[in-house]
């Protein structure tokens, strides 16, 4: 007997996660139990079990009932568009330039407009994910920002990349420093979106898009040397996150800046005790090559807020090992400089699904990088890591209200913490820092009332 293709999922009281199909005529019933669970993260674990199933049992198409995503309003069908994608996404996909599930899904009764809108931000996801996975020789820095920059073809998007001389021109040294150590020649994309003309406020993304890092001279061992493609996810976030806003026609104004370059040994790569001058002005102590992410990140939050006029300022980065050893591959590590952002952060969250812990950042840690010969320098003296790596970069912030992700742990996964994820890149953050930039200019509004 030929077997059926279609599949139908309804959820039940069962529980969590307990799935069994039944055969009916022309397909399959799914059934998967939802338990006592209402939540975000829930609901995108509820269709990505559900369409992980449909997969294994070779469907090529499936209706999902909305029910669980019903209950969570807007955002639950969101949840419910990124479990269906992020569950069925596949590494090929880095090399297909496929975002979409290999079957057709539906969702019988969804609102076209907010459907429309939910599809948007799983692809994004899954765009980020593909650019994570894509093997360095394939996307080295100016491949990634020509990637960046189709990101936003067809959308109100202006997007600018300055090569080599520019940022030479610009003063851009922090990033030439780490990008001059290869021969892909280094290069910063950015993307501008202008939904919100009569607002003051744009919010900046600057992500790291470090395409190959080896650890210079601060060579990493073999064993972390299979991750080093993908120290550009926070690059490929901040991107992402601006081309669902665009894609959305949100009403807002945000800027992605991506500092682009790859960090490698050679006869022009930094050492151990150099300094150099950033494009702030401030100088830095060069202590580890392998602590080049805060680096790049420090001329480009400078310029955010310098020459991109940007209020606010998050910046995203898969940083430091300290983080995973802290919070493991669950959790990001956020570090805040305004208690009511860090509040704006926690409601994105909600929205989202994702997970997120405050790092402190008490006066007492910035002795650690106090540096005898600069302004400061680009490691701790004793431990604490992951903090000293934020307050690092804070101070290249200009005093905007800033938010720092370090997303090291929660970008990439070996194994499937969530239904909704699969094995590689997990595209993490950019369904927050969506909901974010919305958030920050909806409490806009309301000052303004």
């Amino acid at each position: 007997m030929e077997k059926q293709l279609q599949a139908n999922v309804v959820f039940t009281d069962d529980a969590y996660l307990k799935t069994r199909y039944l055969p009916r005529e022309g397909g399959y019933t799914i059934r998967v139990g939802r338990g006592e669970r209402r939540d975000i993260l829930a609901c995108k674990e509820l269709y990505g079990k559900a369409v992980k199933t449909a997969l294994e049992l070779e469907c090529t198409a499936c209706a999902f009932e909305l029910a669980p995503a019903s209950e969570l309003g807007q955002n639950g069908l969101f949840a419910a568009v990124e479990g269906v994608c992020g569950g069925a996404y596949q590494k090929k996909f880095a090399l297909s330039g496929r975002w979409e599930p290999e079957l057709t899904c539906s969702f019988p009764g969804a609102d076209a407009e907010q459907l429309k809108q939910a599809w948007e931000l799983a692809r994004s996801i899954m765009e980020t994910r593909s650019l994570v996975n894509c093997p360095s020789n394939l996307l080295w820095p100016e491949a990634f920002a020509q990637r960046l920059k189709e990101m936003a073809d067809g959308l109100p998007i202006e997007a600018e990349l300055y090569d080599r001389p520019a940022l030479e021109r610009l003063g851009l040294r922090a990033l030439l420093t780490v990008g001059d150590s290869s021969a892909h020649a280094p290069v910063m994309a950015v993307l501008r979106y202008t939904g919100a003309p009569e607002s003051r406020r744009r919010l900046g993304l600057v992500g790291k898009g470090v395409t190959v890092d080896s650890g210079g001279y601060c060579l990493k061992p073999a064993s972390s040397m299979a991750g080093i493609k993908g120290d550009m996810a926070g690059g490929a976030a901040a991107a992402a996150a601006v081309r669902a806003l665009a894609a959305n026609g949100a009403a807002v104004n945000v800027t992605a800046v991506v500092p682009i370059c790859e960090n490698r040994i050679s006869n022009a790569s930094m050492l151990p005790g150099d300094v150099i001058t950033s494009f702030s002005g401030k100088t830095i102590e060069i202590l580890n090559a392998d602590a080049e992410g805060r680096l790049i990140l420090a001329d480009s939050l400078a310029w955010a807020a310098e020459r991109e006029d940007c209020t606010h300022l998050v910046d995203i980065a898969t940083l430091t090992g300290a983080i995973c050893a802290m919070l493991g591959f669950v959790t990001t590590g956020v570090m805040a400089s305004d208690d009511g952002f860090y509040g704006c952060l926690m409601r994105a969250a909600a929205r989202s699904g994702e997970k997120f812990w405050r790092m402190p950042d008490d006066s007492e840690y910035e002795a650690l990088i106090e540096s005898d010969y600069a302004d400061v320098r680009n490691t701790s003296k004793d431990g604490c890591g992951a903090i000293t790596a934020g307050l690092f970069l804070k101070k290249f912030t200009e005093e905007r209200p800033w938010l720092h992700l370090d997303i090291a742990g929660t970008a990439d996964n070996t194994g499937i913490v969530w239904q909704h994820q699969v094995p590689g890149a997990t595209g993490t953050a950019v369904s927050t820092l969506y909901h974010l930039t919305q958030i920050l200019f909806e409490d806009s509004e309301e000052e303004s009332a």
